[in-house]
């Protein structure tokens, strides 16, 4: 990519790095930029599983996306956090099982957006769309994705490596909560999210070395805090786990594949989940520079469901 002919064009500051283009050149794309490059090189010197754990965060996609098409009949997706196009994205995983499917993709890049409409393109039988929106945007989202989903019927969210973006975990999950209160009972929710479980100091020290150059700026949770993203939802087997062991295709002979720091997890909404409940506790939304409290949506009396236990459920580092 020829980084002033692309900024002349686009306005973008290719001075900056940013996760989504590192991504892109972890994953042996060309949508990055020379700082893009440098900062994904630097990270990875100081942590080099993090190629291994980008390519395991996209094979978790594969699965999860072919097991609900599949599986569960799901046939509507709301991608939240797009990333730029690489090979097997959520459209083309999906209409390989279900050439219906619709999705909306989510995300508030320009440079993502502007090659998700040009590369990501549906199947005759299915729908593609785009929304320009932030995931601290939940009502802008819902709104805008209804003009292709349809809330009423079953949807699977993906929040892929994008929760690690909200610092504040109480806004992060109810974040989640909000989102999830605007699906209907059967829609599904999978999480991928960065951690130090494995690496420990090395993962935490790449972090501090990207939050110093990179944008935007990621939080590290443990797998209990990233297993509390699925309270009040079914959590399927096997919990919540790094995504290198998610269902995999293929196991080493004699135990499981090498664990990651990107862990992950996919739950369904329960049928006796009431329209609108809300999952988490007193609101921390804040409109983007404006400072002001989101509406609540109205809660529902606990004792009219309750989350199920998921502890036993919950494996890592197993």
């Amino acid at each position: 990519m020829a980084d002033d002919a692309t900024a002349a064009r686009t306005g973008l500051d290719t001075t900056v790095s940013h996760s989504a283009r590192i991504w892109n050149y972890w994953l042996g794309g060309k949508d990055n930029f020379a700082v893009d490059r440098e900062a994904g090189d630097r990270v990875a010197a100081m942590l080099p599983i993090i190629v291994a754990q980008a390519r395991a965060d996209r094979a978790f996609l594969g699965r999860a996306v072919r097991y609900l098409a599949g599986q569960e009949g799901i046939r509507q997706f709301l991608d939240i956090g797009t990333g730029l196009p690489t090979a097997d994205n959520t459209h083309q995983v999906a209409q390989r099982v279900a050439p219906e499917a619709r999705i909306v993709y989510a995300d508030n890049d320009p440079l993502v957006l502007s090659h998700a409409r040009a590369l990501l393109t549906s199947s005759p039988e299915g729908v593609c769309d785009y929304i320009d929106a932030d995931l601290r945007e939940p009502d802008k989202i819902i709104s805008e994705a209804a003009r292709t989903l349809d809330f009423t019927q079953p949807v699977a969210l993906l929040l892929l490596g994008i929760l690690h973006h909200i610092a504040d975990t109480d806004q992060a999950q109810e974040i989640v909560g909000r989102l999830m209160a605007a699906l209907a009972p059967g829609s599904f929710l999978a999480i991928n999210h960065s951690t130090s479980a494995v690496s420990g100091a090395a993962m935490e020290e790449a972090v501090a070395h990207w939050n110093q150059v990179g944008t935007p700026p990621m939080t590290l949770r443990t797998p209990q805090q990233i297993a509390r993203f699925f309270d009040g939802l079914d959590l399927l087997e096997p919990g919540v786990v790094s995504c290198s062991r998610w269902r995999p295709d293929i196991s080493p002979p004699g135990g499981q594949p090498p664990e990651v720091d990107e862990f992950c997890g996919v739950a369904r909404k329960p049928d006796h989940a009431p329209p609108g409940a809300l999952l988490y506790g007193p609101s921390k939304l804040k409109t983007q520079g404006q400072g002001e409290s989101w509406p609540r949506l109205p809660r529902s009396d606990p004792s009219d469901w309750a989350p199920p236990s998921f502890a036993a459920r919950f494996a890592w580092r197993a």
